[in-house]
């Protein structure tokens, strides 16, 4: 009876998604049976790094000296304007789409994986101050974490780490311009959840790394900690 009603299910969602179907939100074209927010169009052709393979990795040269503690960084993608990731990383922030950060999240731990960047204890995505947080309904660095969870089975820790100050944007500040606004912006909170720890910090795209060492230099005043980053894409104008 139950797999009578699962294949119901399954017809009927097939012929609702002929009238109604579901769009990539990279590219616009409609979605093919199992297909899930991104087409596999859009995802062979984002501009992956490769950093496992030797490549030069400009995330961990661009982070290296800014943070003591810094383990390993990874970003899956190189950024470039016009492209199907500007598309899936604005609808993600921008336009209430937080299931393409899981599923970036999901390709992102695939990389991390390949890499061996996942022997981390727990997860800290970049945390939202409370009013941004109100204002898009969601944190899209906590989206990724999570579908990263989803593969890799790690924690994802929201708590301990709190912005205390809300910045205005950074998309149009220089890497001076950046660094004031972010310094003094977060907090830990329980710092007993985080000692002895390797921590991963998630974030979207990592332009001048202001953000991410801001973070990290004030998780680094916890005894013990080490800190690995990962990032959905890196600017190549950093």
């Amino acid at each position: 009876m139950n797999n009578i009603t699962e294949n119901i299910k399954t017809v009927f969602s097939s012929i609702l998604g002929l009238f109604y179907p579901d769009y990539c939100q990279g590219c616009g074209k409609p979605l093919l049976t199992g297909e899930h927010y991104i087409c596999v169009d859009c995802l062979t052709d984002l501009p992956y790094t490769y950093f496992n393979d030797s490549r030069k990795n400009i995330v961990s040269e661009l982070l290296w000296g800014r943070i003591n503690s810094l383990k390993k960084a990874y970003s899956m993608c190189y950024f470039t304007k016009s492209s199907q990731l500007q598309s899936l990383l604005h609808n993600l922030k921008y336009n209430n789409k937080p299931e393409v950060g899981m599923e970036l999240g999901i390709y992102l731990a695939h990389e991390l994986e390949n890499a061996k960047l996942n022997d981390f204890d727990v997860i800290i995505p970049v945390p939202l101050h409370a009013k941004k947080m109100k204002i898009r309904g969601y944190n899209q660095s906590e989206k990724i974490a999570e579908g990263i969870r989803i593969l890799l089975t790690k924690p994802i820790d929201t708590k301990s780490v709190i912005r205390k100050v809300f910045t205005s944007t950074q998309t149009k500040k220089d890497k001076v311009e950046r660094w004031e606004n972010v310094k003094d912006i977060f907090e830990v909170k329980y710092p007993d959840n985080l000692k002895n720890k390797h921590i991963l910090i998630v974030d979207d795209v990592i332009t001048t790394g202001a953000t991410i060492e801001a973070l990290a230099n004030t998780i680094e005043k916890v005894p013990g900690v080490q800190i690995s980053v990962a990032s959905v894409a890196v600017s190549k104008k950093i």
